[in-house]
C-alpha cells in the first residue's frame, strides 16, 4: 500500500493541527503507526491521497448509510447551496426534516435541531434538570455522549483507545453530578436509585451501547431502566445519534419496543454533514426556550445543506427493501468473518444489530466495558492492518462500530472475505 502522500500529509498537518487531526481516534493511536488521508469517496470506496482504493466499513463512523456521495443526496446539498449556505432565520426543510424523524420516532412529538451528537446530548441534560429541577445524572460505564464536562466519567470509543477514562479540565463539580454504573447490571441501577432518586434528574444511555465496540442489551435491561426511571420520577434519554436509523428505521427504541422520555440523534439525520437533533413529548420539549425558560440556541442550527442531506438519505432508506438489504449483507458479512476466525482458530466475540456490528478479539462473551476492555487490542490491532494492505479499511480501534452502507454490492463483500481469509492467516495461534 503507497503511502508517500499520506506520510507528507501526516508531517504537515502536526505542524498545525493538535495531534495532527481534529478528533481523537482519528490518529490510529488504538492500532498504532499513522493514519492515511482520504481524497474523495465513492458509493463502498475511498481513494486516499496516493490513489489506494479501500472498501470503507467506517462510513465517517456511521453517518454514511447509503455510503459516499450518494447521487441523490449530492444532489439535494447542491440544491440547497445554490440557494444559500446558511441564514440564521428558519428555512422549510427544517420542518420537513423534523416531521420526518417524529414519523418513524413515535416517542418524538417535538425535536430541537443542533449541530452535533454532542450538542444534542448536552442541551438534553439541561432540559432534563430544566424539567425536573433536579441535579443528578446517571450514565453506563462505556457509553460515549461526547464531549459533554459532566459525562466525560469512565467513557467509552475514543477515551477507551486512549487509555483515559476522564479528561484533565473539568471541574470536580461535574463529575460529582454524574453517577456511573455498568451496563448490563439493573442491580447496580437499583441501587443507586434506592440511595439517590430523588435527586436523579435522568439516566442516559446508549440503548445498544457502541462506543466500546457493539454491545447489545440483555433481555430486561432497557425494559428494567424504563420502569426504574418511571418509578423515581426521573427521565430516562435514550441516546440514538449511532443507533438512529441504525438499529432500525425508529432506532433501538422501536427495535426493542420501549419508549424513552427524550432522545438524541445525529449522524444519519445529517447525510453525512454536521447535525444533531434532541426531541420528546410535547409537555417537555416545550420547557425549551423560546417558549420555556430553559435555555440552548445555535447560529448554524438546522442548517440547510444538513436539513437537505438528511432529507434526502431518510427519503431514499424509506424505501421498499433498501433497509433490510443493508441489514442482510451485514448479516453475509458477519458470517463469514465468524467462519474465517473459527477456521483459523482465534477467538472472536460477534455482535450485530440492524447495520452496525463488532467483531472483538475476545474468548466469551462481551455484556459490558469491562469485558470489553479485556479483549485482545494488539490482535485487533494486526487484524487492522491486514486488512488494511489488502484494500479494507475497519475501525482503528477495537472499540468501535462497523458499518454497512447500501452501497456495499456483493463484489465488496466477496473482496472483504478473500481479504479476511489472508489477514487471519497472520493472526493463527
Amino acid at each position: 500500500m503507497q503511502r508517500s502522500k499520506s506520510d507528507q500529509l501526516w508531517r504537515e498537518a502536526n505542524r498545525v493541527l493538535v495531534g495532527g487531526v481534529n478528533s481523537p481516534v482519528r490518529a490510529f493511536k488504538g492500532v498504532g503507526g499513522d493514519p492515511f488521508f482520504v481524497q474523495s469517496g465513492k458509493g463502498p470506496i475511498i481513494t486516499d491521497a496516493d490513489g489506494n482504493e479501500l472498501i470503507d466499513y467506517v462510513l465517517s463512523w456511521g453517518p454514511l448509510v447509503l455510503g459516499h456521495a450518494h447521487p441523490e443526496v449530492v444532489d439535494a446539498v447542491r440544491k440547497a447551496l445554490e440557494c444559500g449556505s446558511s441564514f440564521g432565520i428558519p428555512t422549510e426543510a427544517e420542518i420537513r426534516l423534523a416531521e420526518k424523524v417524529i414519523e418513524h420516532f413515535p416517542s418524538i412529538e417535538k425535536l430541537r435541531l443542533v449541530n452535533s451528537g454532542t450538542e444534542a446530548t448536552m442541551s438534553a441534560l439541561r432540559l432534563a434538570r430544566g424539567y425536573t429541577g433536579r441535579d443528578l445524572v446517571v450514565k453506563i460505564e462505556g457509553c460515549y455522549h461526547g464531549h459533554v464536562d459532566s459525562l466525560l466519567v469512565e467513557a467509552g470509543s475514543g477515551l477507551t483507545t486512549l487509555g483515559t477514562p476522564t479528561s484533565p479540565g473539568i471541574p470536580a463539580a461535574h463529575a460529582a453530578s454524574t453517577i456511573t454504573i455498568p451496563y448490563n447490571d439493573l442491580d447496580a441501577a437499583r441501587d443507586v436509585f434506592v440511595r439517590h432518586g430523588a435527586d436523579i434528574a435522568c439516566l442516559i444511555v446508549e440503548p445498544v451501547a457502541g462506543n466500546m465496540g457493539v454491545v447489545t442489551p440483555e433481555p430486561g435491561y432497557l425494559e428494567g431502566l424504563r420502569a426504574l426511571t418511571a418509578k423515581h420520577g426521573a427521565l430516562l434519554i435514550f441516546d440514538e445519534v449511532m443507533t438512529g436509523f441504525r438499529v432500525a428505521l425508529g432506532g433501538a427504541q422501536e427495535h426493542y419496543d420501549i419508549t424513552p422520555d427524550l432522545t438524541t440523534l445525529g449522524k444519519v439525520i445529517g447525510g453525512g454533514l454536521p447535525v444533531g437533533a434532541y426531541g420528546g413529548p410535547a409537555a417537555i420539549m416545550d420547557r425549551l426556550s423560546p417558549v420555556g425558560p430553559v435555555y440552548q440556541a445555535g447560529t448554524l442550527s438546522g442548517n440547510p445543506l444538513a436539513t437537505s442531506a438528511g432529507l434526502a438519505t431518510l427519503s431514499v432508506l424509506e424505501r421498499p427493501g433498501v433497509f433490510d438489504s443493508i441489514e442482510r449483507r451485514l448479516a453475509m458479512l458477519c458470517e463469514g468473518l465468524r467462519e474465517i476466525a473459527e477456521e483459523a482458530g482465534v477467538p472472536v466475540y460477534q455482535t450485530r444489530v440492524g447495520s452496525m456490528a463488532c467483531m472483538f478479539f475476545h474468548d466469551g462473551p462481551v455484556r459490558n466495558y469491562a469485558e470489553a476492555t479485556a479483549s485482545d487490542t494488539a490482535r485487533y490491532a494486526k487484524f487492522f492492518w491486514g486488512m488494511l494492505e489488502r484494500g479494507v479499511y475497519f475501525a482503528p480501534s477495537q472499540f468501535e462500530a462497523a458499518f454497512m452502507s447500501a452501497a456495499h454490492g456483493d463484489t465488496e463483500l466477496d473482496r472483504t472475505l478473500e481479504a479476511a481469509r489472508e489477514a487471519f492467516r497472520i493472526l493463527t495461534p
